[in-house]
């Protein structure tokens, strides 16, 4: 599979809670947990771990700093997780 099919694939498969959590990044509300699995808080609460692991894991969002285990950091959305807001509406 080609990634621009693969990215494609990612994309058709974002929920609504999902395109929601990559606006609050994208809006600078979002802060991911550095552990093995990154866990997103967007206004200081934890958001639905599937959903933070399969944006992060699809490279749509990632951390704007680089952090200890166990710290918090700002998250910052990708370009391939703008290009998924611009295409969703």
């Amino acid at each position: 599979m080609s990634s621009e099919r693969a990215r494609s694939s990612v994309l058709s498969e974002l929920t609504d809670r999902e395109l929601a959590m990559l606006r609050a990044v994208a809006a600078g509300r979002g802060e991911l947990l550095c552990v093995g699995e990154p866990d997103l808080a967007i206004d200081g609460y934890w958001c639905d771990f599937p959903s933070a692991h399969h944006l992060t894991h699809a490279g749509l969002v990632r951390p704007a700093a680089l952090g200890r285990a166990g710290e918090r950091v700002p998250a910052e959305i990708t370009p391939a997780g703008r290009l998924a807001l611009s295409t969703a509406g």
